[in-house]
């Protein structure tokens, strides 16, 4: 789990600097659309493993048995 919290903000960091820098510097067409194509989603990725809900320690043995509910 450490290394899954690791490797989210390495590449949230590096998203974000590749979506800030296609925003700052004025680079050729093709470079901006992969960096549309493939940061972004990296970034909404990262940020969401970053922010998952974490069961509290009661809870955990519950969502074990039972992972869906709210229905």
């Amino acid at each position: 789990m450490v290394s899954q919290k690791i490797i989210s903000i390495i590449l949230l960091v590096l998203s974000t600097i590749a979506i800030l820098a296609c925003l700052i510097i004025n680079f050729s067409e093709w470079i901006v659309y992969t960096v549309a194509i493939f940061a972004i989603p990296t970034w909404i990725l990262s940020l969401g493993l970053l922010t998952m809900a974490k069961p509290k320690p009661e809870d955990a043995e519950e969502r074990i048995k039972e992972p869906f509910t709210g229905y």
